[in-house]
């Protein structure tokens, strides 16, 4: 005979331990880039998907990719903007389990030009959502966060329980968010609050890809460079580290979305709230990440060093220990993993 589990307010049934008959869940910025791939390995590992998106940062290519490749479990789109309780409310409906959240302005530069934008978008929205989520009893939410909620490392790797001293109107959103999020724990809502630390790569078929206006992140600006004879600017060549240049930890846009999938599963199995850092333990200086780009492009890349700019720290590695521990959870791809399907997502991108 099945089983009925009952959580906070949804209703699953389980038949010798597998989980049948469930409902529907919710990817919020699911047209963007990380949104995008989190939405298509969620439907590769059997879920039904719904996305959420204003389309202001998502591209209609992604919505397009989501319906050709899993036509009968890509359950349609909502457009809509989460500063309007109602645009999510026709979201956020009955047949919804859970929602993954990815909607969200993450520019650090322009959330320190434009902060009243952040925080209406980053934390008024999350607002809307999760009194969407309470009134139609949805009960568990993955959080896109950032390891910007740390500010300046006290130490390296970098923890859960690191001090949080965002030093940008971007990270401080994220931190309000993720503690309304943890308040709403008594509300019946569960959250998984994911920490990245720098998101690199592109689906391994091609499918999908990084495609920002303007680009700010490292690798595509690198491979952007390629053939076009347009110099690279690297930024800071003396700092503390290894070879003179900042260190990051770059981890893979697929072995992120993996986590997403993992973060639902522990929210579905009773996971109370929680925190994690995502990364993979290790870091790049902005050199090594230079070398590896010129060596899957093939060719020279025309280079200028320039002076450092403000507020970038000289290492961010994450301590993901519990990632692993708490989600099972394993970075699988190589940075030259990352860089090549994001140099093959580049020559043949829409």
């Amino acid at each position: 005979m099945p089983h009925i589990l009952v959580g906070n307010f949804r209703r699953v049934i389980l038949i010798s331990g597998d989980v049948v008959g469930v409902t529907m869940i919710l990817v919020t910025g699911g047209a963007g880039y990380i949104g995008s791939h989190c939405a298509l390995k969620l439907m590769e590992a059997g879920e039904d998907v719904k996305v959420f998106d204003s389309l202001e940062l998502g591209t209609q290519h992604a919505l397009d990719v989501l319906g050709r490749e899993f036509p009968d479990r890509f359950k349609g789109f909502v457009k809509g903007d989460l500063k309007e309780p109602e645009d999510i409310r026709r979201a956020v409906t009955e047949d919804v389990e859970a929602v993954v959240h990815f909607a969200a302005y993450s520019q650090v530069a322009e959330s320190m030009r434009n902060p009243r934008r952040y925080y209406e978008n980053n934390v008024i929205g999350t607002i809307n959502l999760l009194g969407a989520m309470a009134d139609a009893r949805v009960g568990m939410i993955v959080f896109s966060s950032t390891a910007a909620t740390y500010g300046e490392p006290v130490y390296t790797p970098i923890d859960e329980k690191h001090p949080k001293a965002p030093i940008n109107p971007y990270g401080a959103t994220k931190l309000i968010a993720e503690r309304i999020m943890q308040d709403y724990e008594k509300h019946g809502i569960r959250s998984a609050r994911l920490r990245y630390f720098n998101v690199a790569g592109a689906d391994p078929k091609g499918r999908l890809g990084e495609c920002h206006d303007p680009e700010t992140h490292l690798i595509p600006n690198v491979l952007k460079a390629a053939g076009t004879g347009k110099e690279f600017s690297m930024f800071g060549t003396d700092y503390d580290t290894r070879d003179g240049t900042c260190v990051r930890d770059y981890i893979d846009v697929n072995d992120l979305a993996e986590a997403h999938v993992l973060a639902l599963r522990y929210l579905r199995n009773g996971g109370r709230t929680d925190c994690f850092n995502l990364g993979t333990n290790g870091g790049s200086t902005v050199r090594e990440v230079f070398a590896v780009c010129r060596d899957v492009v093939g060719e020279d890349i025309p280079l200028k060093e320039c002076l450092r700019r403000e507020g970038d720290p000289a290492v961010l590695v994450a301590d993901n220990r519990k990632a692993r521990e708490v989600l099972g959870w394993e970075p699988k791809s190589t940075l030259r993993d990352s860089v090549a399907r994001a140099w093959a997502w580049e020559r043949t991108r829409p």
